[in-house]
C-alpha cells in the first residue's frame, strides 16, 4: 500500500520541495474559468512561492495572461530554494540574459518576476515579456517587501511550504486576498481552517482525481511499483483550498434513502445493520459519504473527505469532534465522556465533521 512516510518526515525537517505539475494546475483553473470566464479579469495574480525557472504556475499564468485577462502577475522565489534544489539546478541562459542578473545574488536573494497586459500585448511571446529583478531579501513571504505585493494583489495561488502551512493561510486571511492554494486534506480540521469552512469563508476546489497528487521532488517516493512516476513523489489526501467559486460545490450529492442503504449499500458497515450512534456524540455515524441517508433529519458525522462532495446548498456543517478543538462540536459532545475523538462501543474512530440536511 502506498504511504506518506515521506511526507510527515519533510514536515518534520521543514524540506518543500514539492513542485506542481502544469497539467494538475490546468485542470484546476479550468473549472473556474468555466464557472466564471471573468474571475481573473483585471486582476492582479500573486504567486508568492514560484520562481520560473522550476515553477509551473509562473508558465502556466504567463501562457494565459491574455486568455484571463488578468491585469499583471507577479511571481517570485525564495533565496533558499536555489541553493536545495536537487533538479541539476544551473544559472540558466534565462538568468544570465536579464540586464538585473548578479550571480553574487542569485543564490541569496529572492527573485521577482512581473509581466503585465501592456507589455503583454507589445511582445510576440508572453515569457518575452517577464520582467526579471531581486528582491532585497530572501523572499521569504513573511517578509515586508513580499507582505507589499501581496497587498497590492488581488488572488494569491501557489503550492505554499508544506511545513508552513497554518502561517502562510493566516497571511492570506489577514490581508483579505482571494486565493487557490494546494494543502492536505487533514488540514480542514484544524483550529485555524475548520471554523472557516464552517461559516462557509473557504472551501474545497475542484481538486486531484481521488485526492492523490503527483508532484516532482527529490525525496524518495514510497508508492507502489504500479503507482510510482519516475522523479516524482505520491501524495495521498491532497486537495486545493479556496474562496474562489466554482460550479463543482454547487453541484448536489445524489444519495440513497436510509431505507434504500439497509437494503442495498454497497458497504457492509450499512446494508442490513442500519446506523450506530456515538457513545459520546449526539449523531449517527456514517462511515461513507455515498452512504449518508438522503432523507434524515438529525446530525450525522462523516468523515472529513466528505467535504469533498459537500454542497452548501443541501447540507449544513455544523461542527467536528471536540478532538479537532475546543467547542468544536456545538453541543454535541457528552461531557462527561472520557473520550473527545468520537467512539463507538469504546472505539475511537477517525477525525469526523458533523452534518446535517437543509
Amino acid at each position: 500500500m502506498p504511504r506518506n512516510e515521506d511526507l510527515h518526515a519533510a514536515k518534520r525537517n521543514k524540506n518543500d520541495e514539492f513542485y506542481t505539475q502544469f497539467n494538475d494546475i490546468q485542470s484546476e483553473l479550468n473549472c473556474y474559468y468555466t464557472w466564471d470566464e471573468n474571475f481573473l479579469k483585471d486582476k492582479t495574480v500573486l504567486l508568492p512561492c514560484d520562481d520560473p525557472e522550476w515553477s509551473n504556475f509562473t508558465k502556466f499564468f504567463a501562457l494565459n495572461l491574455k486568455k484571463y485577462q488578468m491585469k499583471k502577475l507577479i511571481s517570485t522565489s525564495y533565496a533558499a530554494d536555489a541553493k536545495k534544489i536537487n533538479f541539476s539546478r544551473q544559472i540558466s541562459l534565462f538568468e544570465q540574459e536579464q540586464p538585473n542578473f548578479d550571480i553574487s545574488k542569485t543564490n541569496s536573494h529572492g527573485k521577482i518576476f512581473t509581466l503585465d497586459m501592456e507589455k503583454f500585448n507589445s511582445k510576440q511571446y508572453a515569457t518575452d515579456a517577464l520582467t526579471f529583478d531581486y528582491l532585497q531579501g530572501d523572499g521569504d513571504f513573511r517578509s515586508d517587501e513580499v507582505k507589499k505585493l501581496r497587498d497590492e494583489a488581488d488572488v494569491i495561488i501557489t503550492n505554499p511550504p508544506f511545513s508552513l502551512f497554518r502561517k502562510f493561510l493566516a497571511w492570506i486571511m489577514d490581508a483579505n486576498k482571494k486565493f487557490l492554494v494546494i494543502a492536505n486534506i487533514n488540514c480542514i480540521t484544524y483550529k485555524e481552517v475548520f471554523p472557516l469552512i464552517m461559516q462557509d469563508k473557504i472551501w474545497l476546489g475542484n481538486g486531484f482525481k481521488g485526492m492523490v497528487g503527483f508532484f516532482l521532488s527529490p525525496y524518495e517516493d514510497f508508492a507502489s511499483a504500479s503507482e510510482h512516476r519516475e522523479g516524482m513523489i505520491r501524495n495521498s489526501g491532497v486537495h486545493w483550498l479556496t474562496n474562489l467559486e466554482h460550479g463543482k460545490r454547487h453541484e448536489p450529492f445524489r444519495l440513497m434513502t436510509m431505507e434504500e442503504n439497509l437494503l442495498a449499500s454497497s458497504h457492509k458497515e450499512i446494508r442490513g445493520k442500519g446506523y450506530q450512534r456515538y457513545d459520546n456524540y449526539d449523531a449517527i455515524e456514517v462511515p461513507y459519504s455515498d452512504a449518508i441517508p438522503s432523507d434524515y433529519a438529525g446530525v450525522m458525522g462523516v468523515p472529513i473527505t466528505f467535504l469533498d462532495k459537500y454542497c452548501p446548498e443541501q447540507f449544513e456543517i455544523i461542527g467536528a469532534t471536540e478532538s479537532e478543538g475546543v467547542g468544536f462540536s456545538n453541543g454535541l459532545w457528552y461531557k462527561d465522556s472520557k473520550f473527545k475523538q468520537a467512539t463507538i462501543n469504546g472505539k475511537k474512530i477517525y477525525k469526523r465533521i458533523f452534518i446535517r440536511r437543509r
